[in-house]
């Protein structure tokens, strides 16, 4: 039996999802813990689920069902917030501080006898670890980013502070550690030396797609995805590049009316055309392979700052190269290293430098042969490489390793 925690929802989080898928076939038991997150995530959870081979439980109620519960322990984290803020940390706190569910993680991760415990999420890991010593198993952490610096650079921060005390805490404790890209593994292995970190890449299984190019508009189509469309994920720098060029940018994530107001307005200042810019609400995360095939090229737009944004790679750029388009990615050590590892399939762009970035895309609003080269050569990695199918049998030699 093999217990996967999360502090957030399946459908949220694929890269749980398709571990849970692998162990499955593989032949292991599995069960999902996972708490509420947010109501679209909730109504993607009911499809999902329904699909799947493994069980899943959720803890700490949400909005709808279980409301005392939930009310509860959003009160009990935001007090162990205000204390921890107030008189300083206290170990007896963490738990409590790190995340809403995690004390009903706990609880819950105790009560099923597994032989490995592997948490998704910072605020999982006490989970894991903690039913791992109770029931006398193994344990394992997934870091699909370099947690403590996720927010903020600066060691006096709340949340770096927390999250450095709950990683000492706890990852010394793992039989394994997992990360999501080479340099996250080495910023782990240099804060703990008698770890070894597996990266494991943020791909999908091969989806086999037909690119469904669109021929009724000579507009170069660009595409962006996100769990939420929000300011200051380098979005601005697009919108001010095309200008009014004739490329169309495709928006798919949760947003409210202000931030479409907010896109909108900086759109027109910027001189893209209003039929130019286009929002999408959430999708499955299986269907968005299909869904951007539509379009001629992805974005990958992180940010230097905080670490984190500069060592990780994203879902967002495996899911293009599935899905056959070229790649436009800003200039973080992370995303320009792997850009030179996997070449002729996109470009990098200097960050926060609009100019390169709108050179860029003349080039290939130019050169059409450059784009369609560009295009065949991602999915020619997708189907040799950069696919689950092929990473996913570090995983489960990782887990036969240490289960035996």
């Amino acid at each position: 039996m093999i217990v996967i925690i999360t502090s957030g929802q399946p459908s949220l989080n694929p890269r749980l999802v398709k571990e849970a898928d692998a162990l499955v076939d593989a032949g292991y038991e599995v069960t999902v813990i996972y708490q509420y997150w947010n109501d679209w995530g909730t109504a993607l959870d009911k499809k999902l689920l329904a699909g799947k081979k493994w069980k899943a439980h959720l803890v700490g109620g949400s909005p709808i069902t279980g409301k005392i519960q939930y009310l509860k322990s959003r009160l009990s984290f935001k007090i162990a917030r205000f204390l921890l803020k107030k008189f300083g940390f206290k170990n007896a706190l963490l738990e409590q501080a790190i995340g809403r569910c995690t004390p009903m993680l706990i609880n819950k991760a105790k009560a099923i006898k597994a032989d490995l415990y592997i948490a998704h999420n910072l605020a999982a890991l006490p989970a894991a670890v903690l039913a791992a010593k109770k029931n006398k198993a193994k344990c394992g952490f997934d870091a699909e980013d370099f947690h403590r610096n996720e927010v903020s650079d600066n060691p006096s921060d709340l949340d770096v502070a927390l999250k450095t005390r709950i990683e000492d805490k706890y990852l010394p404790q793992l039989d394994y550690l997992t990360t999501a890209s080479p340099l996250i593994s080495d910023a782990y292995k240099k804060l703990y030396p008698n770890k070894a970190p597996l990266t494991l890449l943020n791909v999908f299984p091969k989806q086999h797609l037909v690119k469904q190019k669109a021929n009724d508009s000579p507009a170069l189509k660009l595409f962006w995805f996100s769990q939420t469309i929000g300011i200051n994920r380098g979005l601005e720098n697009v919108i001010k590049a095309i200008g009014k060029k004739n490329v169309e940018l495709h928006l798919l994530g949760n947003h409210d009316d202000s931030i479409r107001a907010y896109f909108t307005a900086l759109a027109s200042q910027s001189g893209l055309s209003q039929d130019h810019i286009h929002f999408y609400k959430p999708i499955p995360a299986d269907e968005i392979f299909a869904f951007a095939t539509r379009f001629d090229i992805g974005l990958a737009t992180e940010l230097s700052t905080p670490k984190n944004r500069d060592i990780c790679l994203t879902n967002k750029i495996f899911t293009y190269v599935q899905s056959g388009l070229a790649v436009l990615a800003s200039a973080t050590t992370a995303q320009s290293a792997f850009l030179q590892q996997f070449p002729a399939m996109g470009v990098v762009y200097g960050q926060n430098d609009i100019q390169s970035l709108s050179l860029a895309i003349d080039n290939y609003a130019n050169d059409r042969n450059l784009l369609a080269n560009h295009q065949a050569n991602a999915s020619a990695y997708a189907l040799n490489t950069l696919n689950w199918d092929y990473e996913k049998n570090k995983l489960l030699t990782l887990v036969h390793a240490t289960l035996t």
